[in-house]
Order: C-alpha cells, then sequence, then structure tokens
C-alpha cells in the first residue's frame, strides 16, 4: 500500500483510530496493503474482506490476520474490478488508497455497486489543498512523483471524486496532517450512497 512507510508514524495513527473501529457488520478494505488496519476493527465486525493487488503485500497481510481478532477473507484484485456481488458489504474502508488507484472514478463505482442501499463508505486519504500555492506546486509535481511513488497523485481532490462517483458526505474533515503539505493536505470522513445516483458534470 502507497505510504506504508509513512502511515507507520505516529503522527497519522490517530486517523486510524477514528476512522477504522466505525466500521461494523460485512467491511471490504480496498487497498489492505500489509494489514496495517488489522488490530484496529472491533468486534462489531462480521468479516472483513481485504483487497489488494500485489501478492507480497497481501501474504504479510495474511500473517498479521492470523492474529487479528476479526475474521478475515483476502482478495487479490482491484478496486475497480471487485470481486463481490451487488450489495453485498455494509461498509468499505479506504485508507490513502484512492491517490494511488490508477482509475478512481471507476474505482469508487465499483465500491457503490457492492455497498448496501444502506452502507457507508468510510475514508482517510490525502489529496489536493485548497491553498493556491500548494496546490500549483502539486499540479506541478504529481507527474513526476507518481512515477517515483508507486502511482501516487498529489492533487486529487477527494470530497469531488467521491461525490461524482453517487455517493453523499455525510460527514468530511479536512486539514493538515503534520509535515511537508505538499503531501499532508487530509480528507477524512463517510459518504452514503446517493439515491439519484452519479452526479453530472
Amino acid at each position: 500500500m502507497l505510504l506504508d512507510v509513512s502511515m507507520r508514524q505516529e503522527r497519522l495513527a490517530r486517523y486510524r483510530r477514528k476512522v477504522i473501529p466505525t466500521a461494523r457488520g460485512r467491511v471490504l478494505e480496498i487497498g489492505i496493503g500489509s494489514g496495517l488496519n488489522l488490530p484496529l476493527y472491533g468486534e462489531g465486525v462480521d468479516l472483513l474482506v481485504g483487497l489488494d493487488p500485489s501478492e507480497g503485500l497481501l501474504s504479510m497481510a495474511n500473517r498479521r490476520a492470523a492474529g487479528a481478532s476479526v475474521r478475515t477473507a483476502l482478495l487479490q484484485g482491484t478496486a475497480t474490478h471487485i470481486p463481490l456481488g451487488d450489495a453485498t458489504v455494509d461498509k468499505v474502508v479506504l485508507t490513502w488508497t484512492l491517490c494511488s488507484i490508477p482509475d478512481p472514478e471507476p474505482a469508487l463505482r465499483e465500491i457503490r455497486r457492492v455497498l448496501e442501499p444502506s452502507g457507508a463508505l468510510l475514508f482517510v486519504e490525502h489529496g489536493l489543498s485548497p491553498e493556491p500555492g500548494v496546490e500549483r506546486w502539486q499540479h506541478r509535481l504529481t507527474p513526476i512523483w507518481r512515477h517515483v511513488a508507486g502511482g501516487c497523485h498529489l492533487n486529487r481532490k477527494i470530497d469531488d471524486l467521491i461525490r461524482l462517483a453517487g455517493f453523499e458526505l455525510s460527514e468530511l474533515r479536512t486539514d493538515y496532517a503534520s509535515g511537508f503539505r505538499l503531501m499532508t493536505y487530509m480528507y477524512e470522513g463517510c459518504a452514503l450512497p446517493a439515491v439519484e445516483g452519479p452526479a453530472r458534470v
């Protein structure tokens, strides 16, 4: 998973501790990576399905899952082709994943497909800053940065992407985490499937 090294740092752990324990029922984590979130899932999780394209990271997650307190199934695959049926999960979790998905719009539509109509997308992501000076540099550096950082985009406006895929944001908190501002503008919240479907632009 992208930013694994950075996310191990305590300065970002508070985001994990806020988002992950709110997951309940049948949960799908997109980009489970090496399983760093596994210890934070609580008793309210009936089944955690972890999806990731990397066989190596899934092997690491499998070792962590052996010691986890929740029932876990790990699947190799991508967010644009989720190997689950329609409306089969109660919650979807994204932590620092949308920045590196090559096609975030179809991935978010797939997430909406597998969610129950009463389900929710729980997320914490980094992305486009509202500060013009920071934003300009994010746009300038992203073409280079994504080639050296596993496809990571610095300039994705996470809330807009989620809305365009057919979600309503029931909660959204934005702010900088400590660190280099080009990489630390955080979007944290909860999104619900919109009744009217994807937004039009």
